[in-house]
């Protein structure tokens, strides 16, 4: 796929120099110039994709440089880039408005962190929900929601072990048919995770 690309220009100190290009390193940013501008002062030049500009990286290039670093850019075109979309599908249901398009090389560690943030915002319900993250119809993360136990044998008062079984046996079949047939609503802060996880 073909995606946006800027110039980018960064004056900064060269004590930041470090983290800095940490930074470009990261976002995948291609060096092209370097130079002092005066004796302590650095003005670097490079190409980077626009998306990956998009969310938090004037925050994270201001908190690197402690505030000392200003960025100017232009787009300069497009560069083809092995992008993928990543497909996050909750009890085996793809949900469009999780996907996200990232490069692949960041799919699997972004998808990871999706699905935990997903495992901890889903309620728990009478049966497991599995929430995973797909390539196509690779899974490369996954997370479940634990089921709620409910105490079938709690009106049990000893006697037979049988009666026990047949108690557990019974919530076992419901639980499946629960999973079967079950829906799951998921919370509206799920769907601002995503932001949060894709920046």
């Amino acid at each position: 796929m073909e995606e946006p690309v800027i110039t980018a220009l960064i004056l900064t100190h060269d004590q930041y120099l470090g983290g800095i290009l940490q930074l470009l390193e990261e976002k995948r940013g291609l060096q092209k110039g370097f130079e002092y501008v005066s004796r302590e002062r650095v003005l670097l030049t490079y190409e980077l994709p626009l998306n990956e500009i998009v969310m938090d990286f004037y925050d994270r290039l201001k908190s690197v440089s402690r505030g000392y670093a200003s960025l100017d850019y232009h787009l300069a075109g497009r560069w083809s880039s092995d992008l993928v979309k990543v497909d996050l599908l909750v009890a085996g249901e793809a949900v469009d408005a999780l996907s996200f398009i990232c490069h692949r090389d960041g799919a699997f560690a972004r998808a990871r962190s999706l699905c935990e943030r997903m495992r901890k915002l889903i309620p728990r319900l009478q049966f497991e929900v599995a929430i995973q993250a797909a390539i196509g119809s690779k899974i490369i993360a996954r997370e479940n929601v634990a089921a709620i136990r409910k105490n079938v044998l709690a009106k049990c008062y000893g006697g037979d072990i049988t009666r026990k079984r047949k108690l557990l046996e019974k919530q076992k079949e419901g639980k499946r048919r629960m999973k079967r047939v079950g829906k799951v609503d998921i919370p509206q802060e799920a769907f601002l995770a995503v932001l949060k996880v894709t920046d």
